[in-house]
């Protein structure tokens, strides 16, 4: 049984300077998100989406690499907007990952997690793990 607290408190993940570490610097990952955005939208073509466990593994790599930008940025200047951003691409992600469970590399399950701070935390060990696992999805 998971007893993750969903307060923030005892959630053990990296801070952010740790978590994104091996991060692009922000204009760079902006620009690669927004490109990820575009081939998902088909206003650009990329390398194709592959099997469909590839698919869910690709876009599982896009939300949390939204996600993950929206709490740097909220990380380096917090606004109301930019918390607020973070909050809801970090929410996507949870919800996401309950779907596939599969997917998820940390401790803390998705399904223990409901309020934002949590989400924000949640996305830090997610990233974190992800990179350490070599970027799967792709």
């Amino acid at each position: 049984m998971d007893i993750t607290p969903d307060n923030g408190e005892g959630i053990d993940v990296p801070p952010p300077h740790e978590a994104y570490a091996n991060a692009p610097d922000l204009r760079r990952e902006m620009h690669q998100v927004l490109a990820l955005e575009a081939e998902r939208d088909g206003r650009r073509t990329g390398p194709g989406t592959g099997t469909p466990a590839d698919a869910t593994a690709a876009e599982r790599a896009r939300l949390l690499r939204r996600a993950a930008l929206m709490d740097r940025l909220a990380s380096a200047a917090p606004g109301p907007g930019p918390v607020a951003a973070a909050a809801e691409t970090a929410g996507q992600l949870v919800l996401y990952d309950r779907r596939h469970p599969g997917l998820v590399a940390g401790p803390h399950r998705p399904g223990t997690i409901t309020l934002a701070r949590s989400r924000r935390l949640y996305v830090r060990q997610e990233y974190a793990a992800w990179t350490a696992a070599g970027r799967p999805g792709t």
